[in-house]
């Protein structure tokens, strides 16, 4: 318990070393800061790998890996893999958010504000549900073939429904303004303001309600990813959490190009697809490598199509 208190409070740490101190002022955040600041995310979670190399190789804190020798190795491995597919279905995330901003034509300075609380509510959700899921698969074994056909299904959807969703008709913007009032215009970075002694909702609000929405529901697909590479709680969460947090800066390093990855869309519902037949196959850790390295190899061939199609067709479109 004390290795996963010492996980969170590091999180906290850098989620307010972020905002406290280098983004305590409304900008726009560059696209060269931005890279910079996703080099240091991806940084920090291979620091972070090799200290799970060496903890679990040593068995610190009484980690251990059943049925892998040397456990170091192999927790390495699984948490690099747990880290790549959750910052791959991150993507499909990055695109619905980019659109939220776009439909709410949020201000690029205040983005990066809206995207940290975004992200703080992410991380405590996602640590609930897995908990909530490490305990109901230790107690029902055949959940995970469900979590495999949810997963083939999403892929299959994701992979063939190409059009981005309707923000007019999406019942929770609806939802939200019928039962609280919302303000037209902004006010400042702030996400409630007082008139008549009412309290208001501001545009900066709703879209944070969307962000959050949009994250519970992407994460009924993640979660499930990530449990088809190891059932281990504390590679689970951090590998997840760790993906997570680096989603912030690489918004912004991709927001001006997203229209570009159309194909990517594509290789993400194969990569839920190929995850969900895992699942469904019960494959031991033997195949940690191969999936690790068709993770890779799907990625990448979705973002070089993007890269060498992609122009071409959202010209003819």
């Amino acid at each position: 318990m004390s290795l996963w208190v010492a996980f969170i409070l590091f999180i906290f740490l850098l989620v307010a070393l972020d905002l406290g101190i280098f983004h305590r002022k409304i900008r726009t955040i560059t696209f060269k800061e931005a890279l910079i600041l996703n080099g240091a995310w991806i940084s920090v979670a291979l620091a972070f790998n090799v200290f799970i190399f060496f903890a679990y190789d040593h068995h610190w804190f009484g980690l251990d890996l059943a049925e892998s020798e040397p456990d170091g190795r192999a927790a390495a491995v699984l948490f690099l893999t747990g880290y790549l597919i959750e910052k791959s279905l991150g993507l499909d995330n990055l695109f619905f958010i980019a659109l939220i901003f776009s439909y709410f034509r949020i201000p690029t300075a205040y983005q990066h504000r809206v995207l940290y609380w975004g992200i703080l509510g992410a991380v405590i959700m996602r640590a609930a549900m897995i908990l909530a899921g490490t305990a109901l698969i230790e107690r029902v074994d055949w959940i995970l073939y469900l979590f495999g056909a949810v997963l083939i299904i999403s892929g299959v959807r994701m992979g063939l429904v190409g059009h981005p969703p309707d923000l007019e008709k999406n019942p929770i913007i609806t939802w939200t303004r019928r039962f609280f009032p919302v303000l037209p215009e902004f006010v400042g970075e702030r996400l409630v303001v007082r008139r008549k002694e009412q309290l208001v909702l501001t545009p900066l609000a709703l879209a944070l309600i969307m962000i959050e929405t949009s994250d519970l529901i992407f994460a009924l697909d993640s979660i499930p990813a990530i449990f088809s590479i190891t059932r281990d709680p504390f590679l689970v969460f951090t590998s997840n959490i760790m993906a997570l947090l680096g989603l912030r800066s690489l918004y912004f390093a991709l927001a001006g190009a997203v229209d570009r990855f159309r194909y990517l869309r594509i290789s993400l519902g194969v990569l839920l697809v190929l995850i969900g037949t895992k699942l469904l196959l019960n494959e031991g850790p033997t195949t940690v490598f191969f999936t690790l390295g068709a993770v890779a190899l799907i990625l990448a061939g979705g973002v070089i199509a993007s890269l060498l199609f992609g122009r071409r067709a959202l010209n003819c479109s």
